[in-house]
């Protein structure tokens, strides 16, 4: 479980996010980090708590239910989830497609085509059962640490060089910390995808105690790689040229080790593409599995093959809705609202466990936090929210509110078609599951 969180949090975005980091704090990226991990582990020890609470496939819906009691809100905040996986599946899918053309030197190959291949091969491997998706999972998250490990195997004679604690020269006269806060913002991202481990509790032995740890370790070892990894880049490249390398990673190798190939990290960032892709179709086909089964989505949808024990109808649904998306290719803008759209989520869920902690009848867990870390994963997320929106890029919120009235539309039709539907959740609809009627394809 650790490794598939691991390769969730990684993907390709720190092998650009590090450039772009160091541009903002200098040298001292390596702190960003360190702030990022704190403000990250808020929301991802709320994840771990309710995982050993809750363990149920979208359990993020299915805890903002319980908590707060409004289907409308439990509905939007598994959409705005789904909407999250599937924008992140389409942008691989091209990411992926445009790094194999170069890697096989036929530019003539259709980045369209070659992403509907990719998007074909996810499906079956996710149809295929979680213990497969798992084993995929695991080889790419081994290529794609080694390839960071290497970095840092390359570079770590540089350390020392250079003085860790300088920034760029702050207009106005803005103290360190407030330009490391800064980068800590960006360097946030780093760490989604400890979220995605709560969306396969039903297919892990032990749940109540293999999430927590699943979560904590991941996080853990991320902060190391992400850590060592900053170290490492501003000593071979001064930040300020590593901030305007188009391959920050690739330039800081080509540097520090120049026998290296750099066609040995498209080949990485291919590894990178495909996991993040794969983790997040086995996270949306899992929340409309979920969804289904607590009454918020057709029941079609929580039906699983009969042989291969997967949500097969959630998948299929899932690839049908992915190829428009991936073909059309200009999703970056929506794909930056569904971030928005994450950290809403955070929030809500944050608070969801701050009332259920305090509420009297709940069931403990086996891993269980003050009731003061929820609230500032809250405000946390809400600090996020705010820097995000006032970045200027009014676009992105615009389509994060256009996707919430899409989905309060959708909740509007729903009601219309089946009244009873959305106003009977069923809460314990995963027993069902644990007994066998669901996806028993277990790890």
């Amino acid at each position: 479980m650790a490794l598939y969180g691991l390769g969730s949090m990684l993907g390709a975005g720190i092998y650009g996010l590090i450039g772009k980091a160091a541009g903002q704090v200098g040298n001292a990226v390596w702190l960003a980090f360190l702030v990022a991990l704190v403000a990250a582990l808020l929301t991802a020890l709320s994840y771990a708590s309710l995982g050993s609470r809750y363990p149920r496939a979208a359990g993020a819906a299915y805890v903002t239910q319980r908590a707060y009691g409004f289907p409308l809100l439990s509905f939007m905040v598994g959409l705005a989830l789904i909407c999250s996986g599937l924008t992140s599946v389409a942008t691989q899918s091209r990411v992926f497609a445009a790094n194999l053309i170069e890697l096989v030197g036929l530019d003539g190959l259709p980045v369209a085509g070659v992403a509907l291949g990719f998007l074909l091969v996810m499906s079956g491997i996710v149809f295929r059962g979680i213990r497969e998706s798992m084993w995929v999972n695991v080889l790419c998250t081994i290529v794609e640490a080694s390839g960071l490990i290497l970095v840092v195997a390359v570079g770590v004679s540089y350390w020392g060089t250079v003085d860790y604690l300088e920034t760029p020269a702050a207009p106005g006269g803005d103290l360190t910390f407030l330009i490391v806060i800064q980068g800590a913002v960006l360097a946030f991202f780093a760490f989604i995808g400890f979220e995605d481990l709560y969306n396969v509790a039903e297919e892990v032995r032990e749940p109540q105690r293999t999430i927590p740890i699943g979560i904590i370790t991941a996080m853990v070892l991320a902060a190391i790689l992400y850590v060592a990894v900053a170290i490492t880049a501003v000593s071979v490249v001064p930040w300020q040229e590593l901030s305007e390398a188009p391959g920050p990673i690739t330039e800081v190798v080509s540097r520090a080790a120049p026998i290296v190939p750099p066609i040995l990290f498209t080949g990485i960032t291919l590894f990178a593409v495909a996991n993040t892709g794969l983790v997040n179709f086995v996270t949306a086909s899992r929340l409309l599995y979920g969804m289904a089964r607590q009454n918020l989505l057709p029941d079609h949808l929580g039906r699983v093959h009969r042989h291969r024990r997967t949500p097969h109808i959630a998948i299929l649904v899932l690839f049908l809705i992915l190829v428009p998306l991936a073909l059309l290719g200009a999703i970056a803008e929506l794909a930056a609202a569904s971030v928005l759209l994450l950290l809403t989520v955070f929030a809500v869920v944050n608070g969801a466990l701050f009332i259920l902690k305090g509420r009297a009848g709940e069931p403990p867990g086996r891993f269980e936090i003050p009731r003061i870390i929820p609230a500032l994963g809250f405000l946390v997320c809400l600090g996020l929210i705010v820097v995000r929106v006032a970045a200027g890029d009014w676009r992105a919120p615009a389509i994060a509110g256009g996707l919430l009235v899409a989905c309060f539309l959708l909740y509007l039709l729903m009601r219309q078609l089946d009244p009873e539907a959305l106003s009977e959740i069923g809460e314990d609809s995963a027993d069902a599951v644990a007994q066998g009627d669901g996806s028993t394809n277990r790890l």
